[in-house]
């Protein structure tokens, strides 16, 4: 049914902060380059495998290979006082608990939980919070398994960074499927369910089985497409190909469809080496052969794909292997973003490019995206406006359906990363959504007309 032509079988292995000395590749770095690594690690999240230590880094050049910046922790993810503070504490063999209060001053500075996720976007069910699940956007609710809040590899730009970290305070994690189900039937406004971490892919075939068939319910046919947030296609593609329950795994993939849903896979795939493996060639293949869609996504960062050839050359692999081109994000701002962000000029220039270098079947990206606080702002370009250069905005989702597809102005700033940084063009004093969104800070719905209720 699914045919296998790669042989070789290949068993996940994971390296962390506990074994950082077992990969094989950092022996040919200086003890100085190791003990950096770990330095940094004690702050960021840190994980990879064997495949991408084997197989995607160019371990020549690591110093400026994309791969080795998007995996392993960075000096310049840290403040130059704070690496050195934590690099002489680690090197004198500290004791732990003086190195774990340094860590935990210099995390509280990071902003976990960007754009209002933690207490904006928490739905209710008869007054209750719900733990684990966002609802956002009037058409998508994202649901956050226990099981699947980890990774086969850690990005070192993942704004989902607090995820990772073992603080309960900062997880948002569930494993109330029933809960998800009743919002659902309730909300029948909902038309993507989309199942995130982590990575969900990290789960077994019957552990994700569970929230498929929930999802499944024909009760819920309003939830008309099922969505998969995932990295394994490039960081672990072998879990489609020859792990213990592929075929399993991608048999549920086929329900979906069988049921008349759609699956998307969310695939982040943030440069075009992660696509040009005869395994991650095998495991696209094979999740389409499902009737599942590839939708690939990925923000614009800084030492990774800052590029506009980069951007081109991986859409149009992307378009090659049946998937689709979605997204360029802006680097979120939280966690090492300083490290790892483009100005907003800089990334419309890069965009523009890129999308000028490839065919309409690879103009479907958009971007440059920013998921801020009132919804997803593209940066839709450079214009003049009586005799001024402003920038051209976009909301192509909001809090309020209302917002999306107004085009509004913000003054050319060529070194602001953010939206918080912009400031409206023309004189006015604020932009159009602000006075909605700050009556919805105070619980008030009336200011985002068709948004979905609290239950």
């Amino acid at each position: 049914m699914y045919r296998n032509s790669y042989a070789r079988l290949r068993r996940l292995r994971l390296y962390g902060t506990n074994n950082l000395h077992r990969i094989p590749h950092l022996q040919a770095l200086t003890e100085r380059d190791r003990l950096a690594i770990a330095t940094v690690a004690l702050v960021y999240p840190f994980r990879v495998n064997n495949y991408v230590v084997d197989e995607l880094i160019d371990w020549r050049h690591w110093r400026s290979d994309p791969l080795f910046a998007l995996s392993f922790p960075q000096p310049g993810m840290l403040g130059e006082g704070e690496f050195q503070t934590l690099f002489e504490l680690l090197r004198k063999d500290a004791p732990a608990r003086r190195i774990q209060r340094a860590v935990h001053s210099i995390r509280l500075k990071m902003n976990p939980h960007p754009a209002g996720q933690a207490d904006l976007n928490v739905p209710c069910l008869d007054g209750r919070p719900l733990p684990g699940l966002q609802h956002k956007y009037r058409e998508t609710v994202l649901y956050f398994p226990r099981r699947g809040q980890t990774c086969h590899t850690y990005c070192t730009y993942c704004f989902r960074w607090p995820q990772f970290i073992g603080d309960p305070d900062l997880k948002i994690a569930t494993s109330d499927v029933d809960a998800l189900v009743e919002y659902l039937l309730r909300h029948r406004e909902v038309t993507d369910v989309l199942i995130t971490g982590g990575d969900p892919l990290v789960m077994s075939a019957e552990q994700l089985r569970r929230i498929i068939d929930a999802l499944l319910d024909p009760r819920l046919e309003h939830v008309q497409n099922l969505r998969i947030g995932t990295k394994a296609l490039s960081w672990w593609p072998y879990r489609f190909v020859t792990d213990r329950d592929s075929d399993d795994l991608l048999r549920l993939f086929e329900k979906v469809n069988e049921a008349g849903r759609q699956l998307a896979f969310m695939a982040h795939v943030s440069h075009p080496r992660e696509l040009e493996t005869a395994i991650a060639e095998e495991a696209f293949g094979r999740v389409l052969s499902t009737g599942a869609v590839i939708r690939c996504q990925s923000p614009l960062v800084r030492h990774v794909n800052a590029d506009a050839q980069v951007w081109a050359r991986m859409w149009r692999r992307q378009v090659k292997l049946g998937a689709v081109p979605y997204y360029m994000f802006v680097q979120r701002n939280t966690g090492a973003n300083h490290h790892f962000e483009v100005p907003l000029l800089e990334a419309w220039e890069i965009y523009r490019a890129a999308f000028a270098s490839v065919s309409g079947l690879a103009r479907t990206a958009r971007g440059p995206s920013m998921s801020a606080l009132p919804g997803k702002v593209v940066v839709n370009g450079v214009v003049e406006i009586e005799g001024e250069e402003v920038f051209m905005l976009e909301l192509v989702q909001a809090r309020n359906p209302e917002w999306v597809g107004r085009p509004f102005f913000a003054e050319l700033d060529p070194t602001a990363t953010w939206l918080d940084q912009l400031e409206p063009a023309f004189g006015a004093s604020e932009f159009f959504y602000e006075q909605g969104l700050r009556r919805f800070r105070r619980g008030d719905q009336s200011g985002l007309k068709n948004l979905q209720s609290r239950g």
